[in-house]
């Protein structure tokens, strides 16, 4: 049974928008909490944050330690594997996150898809093949995967949705190379790529990125 996502609250009022959230391998629904505050949105908006928990798997680049992930990652080699079937499970999670908050009276073109590493790909995934338009797609230290299906699977409705990627030049991780690949491929396909790449930063989250993010939040839910 997955387990109940932490949620956030900005603002007084109902909220009439919402950021969902995903993390990293091996971290949890808490990881992103503290950005909330240090987003500095403006007062007056009421939007909700849901951060959801990965269920927990296996993982084979761990040497099939258990730990909470979205997917298994057999290599982080640019070309490797996939697993297509663990993209798809957690593809189905967020899209059942994606429906309560539309059952509590917001708006698809105000619901919002991050997610950071893994969770980065979990968001596009699921964003790009969603059936009803999306205020954006972000994508924080993270790849496109996988690449050959995207185009015959994509969505009508999100063709023209708003994508940050962001990026830094010395992930250890994630090679910046998978990251720059992921956004030709988008840009190829037509999407209206915003691309950040941040020197020196590994794979994490720094204080510039942070202020990227709120004013592209600012900008798709304005």
């Amino acid at each position: 049974m997955q387990e109940s996502p932490i949620v956030l609250q900005h603002g007084s009022g109902e909220p009439d928008a919402a950021v969902i959230w995903l993390h990293g391998l091996g971290a949890d629904g808490h990881d992103f909490e503290p950005i909330v505050p240090e987003l500095n949105l403006p007062p007056e908006w009421n939007l909700r944050f849901v951060f959801p928990h990965a269920p927990m798997r296996p993982v084979t680049l761990n040497n099939g330690f258990v730990m909470r992930a979205w997917f298994d990652i057999y290599s982080l080699d640019i070309g490797s594997q996939v697993d297509e079937e663990g993209i798809r499970d957690s593809q189905r999670i967020l899209e059942g996150l994606i429906e309560e908050q539309l059952d509590q009276g917001i708006d698809s073109r105000r619901i919002v898809l991050a997610g950071f590493s893994q969770g980065g790909t979990i968001a596009l995934y699921t964003g790009l093949r969603y059936a009803r338009p999306l205020a954006g797609l972000m994508g924080l230290s993270t790849v496109l995967a996988p690449a050959d299906t995207l185009e015959r699977e994509r969505s009508e409705a999100n063709l023209s949705v708003p994508i940050f990627l962001a990026h830094g030049d010395r992930d250890p991780v994630l090679a910046p190379e998978l990251g720059y690949r992921s956004r030709a491929l988008l840009e190829r396909l037509g999407y209206a790529v915003e691309w950040h790449e941040y020197s020196g930063m590994q794979h994490s989250v720094s204080m510039q990125e942070i202020r990227d993010i709120s004013d592209w939040l600012q900008r798709v839910l304005g």
